[in-house]
């Protein structure tokens, strides 16, 4: 593992949780975040300004939360993972609330080359 792959991972936790948050909502605050991810409000504040200084995200005046463009791409890339993932797992059989929690904790370590041949047996196996 990379010596940063924890704190990347947070990244990448708190980044598809928020973009879950404003498909949803259609907003993003702390406190949702916080609730979504089963964390606290202080280290939700502490990751934000985290997210903040590498440019992922930033805040209105009214805390709302924004992702940024370098943000989303991090955001859309994990979520789609982990719907993938998950649609995967349960059309071979594993029951949903199980498929969901090993996509959360695959979506983070597949490799780009894993994830694509998995697409392709999906998409060549519901086309027959």
């Amino acid at each position: 593992m990379k010596p940063d792959s924890k704190s990347e991972k947070t990244t990448e936790d708190y980044l598809e949780a928020m973009l879950m948050l404003k498909q949803k909502n259609g907003y993003v605050r702390s406190i949702d975040v916080a609730q979504h991810l089963g964390v606290t409000k202080p280290s939700v504040t502490y990751t934000t300004k985290r997210l903040k200084e590498k440019g992922y995200i930033f805040m209105d005046k009214d805390n709302y939360i924004f992702i940024t463009e370098s943000g989303m791409a991090i955001a859309e890339k994990i979520l789609n993972r982990h719907k993938t993932l998950t649609a995967f797992f349960i059309s071979i059989g594993v029951d949903e609330e199980t498929a969901k929690k090993d996509a959360c904790k695959i979506e983070h370590d597949i490799s780009a080359e894993t994830f694509s041949a998995l697409c392709r047996y999906i998409d060549e196996n519901n086309h027959k």
